[in-house]
């Protein structure tokens, strides 16, 4: 399960972040973005997290993932479509002058701290 690395970097990340920051306070939210065709199980995030974030500065931070899919752009008849997974030809007119844009993103949106009393 490669979404454990995943997590372990994503850890790693947010503690440079917050440090880098100077702010205080404990994390109390995350926002993820995580394409449809990246190939990452958001369930699989979810639950690393969990097992990882014990003893961190992360531990009972919240996850909220957006889950952006990707669209199949056809060069032939111009046909914009959203698409659930990979295709090799246009949902429209079936020609295989495709492009796939977005879905793929893996990406640390956001971090919410609390307030510092």
């Amino acid at each position: 399960m490669h979404e454990l690395s995943i997590v372990e970097a994503l850890i790693e990340q947010v503690d440079q972040q917050v440090e880098q920051s100077g702010q205080t306070g404990r994390v109390v939210t995350l926002e993820l973005v995580i394409g449809q065709l990246s190939g990452v199980s958001c369930d699989s995030i979810r639950f690393a997290f969990e097992l990882l974030s014990r003893g961190t500065s992360l531990e009972g931070a919240q996850v909220h993932i957006t889950e952006p899919k990707a669209t199949c752009r056809c060069h032939a008849c111009h046909a914009q479509v959203e698409i659930d997974q990979l295709v090799v030809q246009c949902p429209e007119c079936e020609s295989r002058q495709i492009s796939i844009e977005g879905g793929r993103d893996l990406l640390l949106q956001s971090i919410e701290l609390e307030d510092a009393v």
